[in-house]
Order: structure tokens, then sequence, then C-alpha cells
């Protein structure tokens, strides 16, 4: 089985899922999406999966940053675009694990998902 975590080396929920991963010895590729970007076809996908809204941090630093009206005007196309136009927006990790995707880290999600 495959798994790839996608996220920013600097976040600390990304620090918490590698150190628990690499502790269980479970092998990953990382993708840092500052240096590798996102794929639109790679979005489209986790976004049929698990929804739009799952995926938008809107608690990160470049969404609060974001104008008030475009804040306000959120809908599924919107929020994609501006994912892929700023992947710090995308919730972190998300974690593709096979053909299952999982968003955010929580330590018994992880142990059901990849045991």
């Amino acid at each position: 089985m495959t798994i790839t975590m996608y996220g920013i080396t600097t976040c600390d929920t990304i620090k918490k899922a590698r150190v628990w991963l690499e502790s269980h010895d479970v092998p990953y590729r990382f993708h840092d999406y500052r240096a590798e970007g996102i794929e639109a076809e790679r979005l489209n996908g986790w976004v049929g999966k698990v929804g739009w809204e799952k995926l938008l941090n809107k608690g990160s630093t470049t969404f609060r940053e974001l104008p008030q009206k475009d804040k306000e005007a959120l809908d599924e196309k919107t929020a994609k675009a501006l994912m892929l136009a700023k992947p710090t927006m995308i919730k972190r990790p998300v974690l593709e694990v096979g053909d299952r995707i999982l968003v955010g880290f929580k330590a018994e999600v992880y142990e059901g998902a990849v045991r």
C-alpha cells in the first residue's frame, strides 16, 4: 500500500503526523505543497471524496488574509481555485492511503488506516 502525506514542512500538525508514522515504522512519501504545488486533478479527486468544506483550512493565515468579500462568496469552484493558487489553504495533513483520503491528524484514525 502506498502512503503519501501532503502538507508543508513547517506545520506543527505535519510534524506530529510524521513523528507518528515514523515511530510506527510506516513508510510514506512526503509531498511539500510549497515546493511541489498540487495538481488540479488530484485536488478534484480529494474534493470528490471528502468535500471542499473539509479540505479548505479557514483557520490558515493565508485564508484569514483574504478580503472579506472573497470569504463570503465561497462555493466549490471558488474554494478549489483558492486551494490551487495557494495550497497552504488546504488543511494539513492530507494522507493518501491507497485510495482513501484522511484529512487532519488523529493517532487513532491513522492507526486504523495504516495497519
